[in-house]
């Protein structure tokens, strides 16, 4: 992908670290941030590598790397998922830790930003192995995270299993039972009501909010779903139910359309049973990469970074651009984007849902107090709705578009608290 120069520095389009970094100088440019708190805000507190050995099931001994990056403490402990990927990098980690950190405090959430990862492939381990190299990977980092320092959460190819081996781990080394390292556990393990669906049920609410402010109506409005995992499957359930009309959406592999909406409950069977969208009846298939180009009213890109680029902005034709995954759209897409008029969402806001519904989560294990799961879903409407208003009146005070407010506002609420706590030395 091209290397893209704004007359002020140059990045690599498809470095999500680069992309996550030339955004936030953009903000704290246009906040007239403090040059000495921007040095600090704008590099992670703590970056660490550990190598992970494990006994694969034939006896042989593979070892994997891991990452754990921790961006920032100013407003509480970090928080952020782990993520089991081949293609797994340190600046792809770097960025989302810092997107953590922005995504906190733009729902005004008392975390930090962190995020790891493991370079494995899930799908060619068993679940044998998975275990023994997650439970090594947390030894590693037992001293760095905790319910007052660091709590992880699931992310790609990670779920409730991954994040109850992690608390075990901790557990067994701290000699107690610690609920509250990791967020995104089984309900019966002092998880959350309402986390598992919390993501998409967090961008049902704010595409809401956008459908109301532009004088649109749900059953009037076509939406497109890249991704049908945890974040698009479910958003693509609750948004059928409320209404909407979901005209197509796609597994890893494929993609399906139809201009008259889809039989949703039909293709969710069909996905479930089958494992793909392929020769699903009634539809007609597409590609992810065309899917993004669709005729519709919501776009809602829910699988991973780089979706939408330089190459292809000019091309996406939704009035709404909901970001369910992390950086589908690269910061030299933005100002195409904005000429075009999208109506933009940004990630930081719009798949927020899910580390608010991870606060919940820490909140009650901490209290020993469980909420049910209408006060979760309650709370994450407040909050999603109040976030959505206060992104778009700073949008609208200052004169930038929704992604540009989204960071600005986000600086401004970790900078401010840094500057009250100040710079120990």
């Amino acid at each position: 992908m091209a290397l893209v120069d704004d007359g002020i520095r140059q990045f690599r389009e498809d470095n999500p670290f680069e992309s996550m970094m030339w955004r936030f100088d953009n903000a704290a440019r246009l906040l007239d941030l403090d040059p000495d708190l921007y040095k600090v805000l704008r590099v992670p507190n703590r970056e660490i590598t550990v190598y992970i050995p494990v006994f694969m099931d034939d006896g042989h001994i593979e070892v994997f790397t891991g990452y754990r990056v921790q961006h920032n403490f100013a407003r509480g402990p970090a928080k952020g998922g782990i993520r089991y990927a081949p293609d797994v990098t340190i600046d792809e980690v770097r960025a989302l830790a810092a997107w953590m950190t922005w995504k906190c405090a733009v729902v005004n959430i008392p975390f930090g930003g962190a995020k790891g990862g493991v370079i494995c492939d899930p799908s060619q381990m068993s679940q044998g192995e998975l275990e023994r190299m997650t439970r090594r990977y947390t030894a590693e980092l037992v001293d760095f995270i905790g319910p007052e320092r660091d709590v992880p959460a699931p992310d790609m190819n990670t779920n409730e299993q991954t994040m109850a081996w992690i608390m075990d781990t901790y557990s067994m080394h701290v000699r107690h039972t610690v609920t509250a390292v990791v967020t995104g556990k089984p309900v019966d393990l002092s998880g959350s009501r309402g986390r598992r669906e919390a993501t998409g049920r967090g961008l049902l609410f704010v595409v809401n909010e956008a459908v109301k402010k532009l004088g649109m109506r749900p059953e009037k409005t076509r939406v497109a779903i890249q991704g049908s995992g945890n974040v698009g499957g479910i958003a693509a359930k609750l948004m059928h139910e409320t209404g909407y009309q979901i005209v197509a959406i796609s597994d890893v592999r494929c993609g399906i359309y139809n201009s008259k909406g889809l039989d949703l409950p039909k293709v969710m069977t069909h996905l479930a049973k089958h494992k793909t969208l392929e020769k699903f009846p009634d539809a007609e298939p597409v590609t992810n990469k065309d899917l993004l180009e669709l005729d519709c009213d919501v776009l809602l890109p829910a699988a991973t970074e780089n979706q939408i680029t330089s190459n292809n902005a000019s091309r996406i034709r939704c009035k709404i651009l909901a970001e369910g995954a992390n950086g589908p759209t690269t910061a030299a897409a933005d100002d195409i984007l904005e000429s075009n008029g999208v109506f933009v969402i940004p990630d930081i806001l719009a798949n927020a849902g899910g580390v608010t519904c991870s606060y919940f989560e820490w909140v009650q294990n901490r209290m020993g107090y469980f909420w049910k799961e209408e006060m979760v879903n309650e709370r994450l409407q407040d909050i999603m709705v109040a976030s959505f208003h206060d992104v778009c009146k700073y949008a609208e005070s200052h004169a930038v578009n929704n992604r540009v407010a989204a960071y600005m506002l986000a600086i401004d609420r970790v900078a401010y608290i840094t500057r009250v706590r100040g710079i120990y030395a």
